[in-house]
């Protein structure tokens, strides 16, 4: 995998500089790839020039340079691997949904009810190798009832199918190195005489548990096929999935969203047999390169309209920061519904509320298509008299139905609101130069170098904090609206209650602070 990675990441720089120093001999050069392992230098990888020379896996670079010294040296780059790994099982997305990783070089694919979508058994294991090899990468695979049997035929043989229940046959004769045990482990069975599975395979299960431990001896009995243990999905399969291959790949913008149209209809006419809509709907475009693109949108309600599918998709395309490059084109475009929920049926046509509110939801739809789920936001109200926190911002397309539903405080039309509509993310400090004592308002106040004559004021509004939630002691809060002489209305507050809040550390009475916390419109 590191050569094969560095490989195709030189290929397509070379490409993309449409410049061809990079020929064939340059990758028949030995090269290796060596990372610091025990404060040296030391090859955890290289390509078959490499080990034609007599170069080793765990061989200091020092060494190598001594038998080859225009050997090319690469640094390892574990996350790359990784990376590299999971495009691949992207990839193997296309062949079934159940795709787990091997680390650090593997992939698990569950094939059950697969196979025969592809010609069988032998087709599909051809497919797979022929498709990864024509993409850069050495490719060994096999297929057994076990994930464990199927890896260790991997190490050993190419292209092995083991019929049902013919596993121990399949592995009596591979070298023990094959279970993939640790060195340790396969140095002592070498030691012991045991060369081959069979003739692990032949001892009592507690000897070998007693010399080598239960784990190896559960390894052994999974690579026999007498027990199993379940691959673990690195994604859980969706509800829903239609999807269309192309026998030549396509390019086009047109071509693309017509697929995706065409692809939404059938999905819906999926979910409604079953009375489902969509929440979450997934495109995977599958390039011939073995590049996946996945995207992803999100609804407030079921989505139960193809049309409303295709629109949130265009919505999404529009505004994508990488353009959905189809470099040689897709040979298959996958549309799939990841959550889905029960649809319940209301009335529509005579009921004006509900039409609005489906309304409502298509456009937070529309805009979180766009922009991004959570940057559409609705206010929610909480059981609290603290004034920042009396509303809570909650992203709509989850939140929608609830806020419908909720219950604000009620305001007298023929009175003034009682707190502004908008309030200052954080309170501002204002100085003022005189209040009354104990619990009067100022009679002017300077805010942002601009002084203000208070010509009227109501209040206080007394608010204590929750001091049940706070571990330090807050201070409490008398609120003012109060109007200066040019009309503009504030609402201002003094932190703290002269006398029995306002004291420092040795007791002694300070003034306490002010702030404005909104304005009036």
């Amino acid at each position: 995998m590191p050569t094969d990675r560095i490989k195709r990441r030189l290929a397509q720089e070379d490409r993309s500089r449409a410049c061809d120093g990079l020929d064939d001999a340059f990758f028949r050069r030995p090269w290796i790839i060596a990372d610091r392992q025990h404060n040296a230098l030391q090859i955890v990888a290289m390509n078959d020039a490499a080990a034609a020379i007599g170069l080793e896996i765990g061989m200091p670079v020092a060494n190598a340079r001594a038998i080859c010294p225009d050997i090319e040296v690469f640094d390892a780059d574990a996350g790359a691997d990784a990376q590299a790994l999971a495009h691949i099982a992207d990839w193997c997305d296309r062949f079934t949904p159940l795709v787990a990783l091997d680390s650090p070089y593997g992939l698990f694919l569950d094939i059950s009810g697969c196979a025969h979508l592809f010609g069988g058994e032998a087709k599909m294991l051809a497919l797979v190798c022929d498709s990864l090899t024509r993409q850069g990468f050495v490719v060994n695979a096999a297929i057994a009832g076990t994930s464990a049997c199927a890896r260790a035929l991997t190490r050993a043989v190419r292209g092995r199918i083991v019929p049902e229940g013919q596993e121990s046959a399949a592995v009596e004769n591979l070298p023990v190195f094959a279970l993939g045990a640790e060195d340790a482990i396969t140095r002592g069975l070498r030691r012991a005489g045991l060369k081959t599975i069979g003739d692990v395979a032949s001892r009592e299960p507690r000897e070998i548990a007693a010399r080598f431990g239960k784990a190896f001896t559960d390894v052994l009995r999974e690579v026999l096929g007498q027990s199993d243990a379940p691959i673990s999905p690195r994604r859980l399969p969706p509800d829903f999935l239609v999807e269309r291959h192309f026998a030549e790949p396509v390019a086009t913008e047109d071509a693309i969203s017509a697929t995706v149209s065409g692809l939404a209809q059938k999905l819906v006419v999926a979910m409604e047999q079953q009375g489902k809509g969509a929440r979450r709907l997934e495109a995977s475009f599958f390039r011939v390169d073995g590049v996946v693109r996945t995207i992803a949108v999100d609804a407030g309600q079921p989505v139960t309209r193809a049309g409303l599918i295709d629109r949130l998709f265009r919505e999404r395309f529009d505004v994508l920061a990488d353009p959905l490059d189809p470099g040689f084109g897709f040979d298959l475009i996958r549309l799939s519904a990841s959550r889905v929920e029960a649809v319940v049926q209301e009335q529509r046509d005579l009921d004006a509320r509900t039409q609005d509110n489906d309304e409502m939801a298509a456009l937070i739809d529309r805009l979180a298509a766009r922009l991004g789920g959570q940057r559409i936001m609705i206010y929610l109200p909480q059981d609290t008299h603290i004034p920042e926190r009396a509303a809570r911002a909650m992203p709509a397309q989850v939140y929608l139905p609830k806020a419908l539903s909720a219950q604000w405080p009620r305001r007298c039309e023929s009175e003034p609101p009682l707190r502004p509509l908008r309030m200052f993310e954080r309170p501002e400090e204002i100085k003022v130069i005189a209040a009354s004592v104990p619990d009067g308002p100022p009679p002017r106040f300077t805010w942002r170098r601009a002084t203000h004559a208070v010509v009227r004021a109501e209040g206080p509004e007394r608010i204590a904090m929750e001091w049940w939630k706070n571990e330090t002691s807050v201070l409490t809060r008398d609120y003012f609206r109060v109007e200066d002489t040019e009309g503009l209305r504030f609402w201002i507050y003094r932190d703290g209650l002269y006398g029995s809040e306002s004291v420092d550390d040795k007791g002694e009475r300070i003034d306490p602070k002010w702030y404005v916390h909104g304005v009036f419109a």
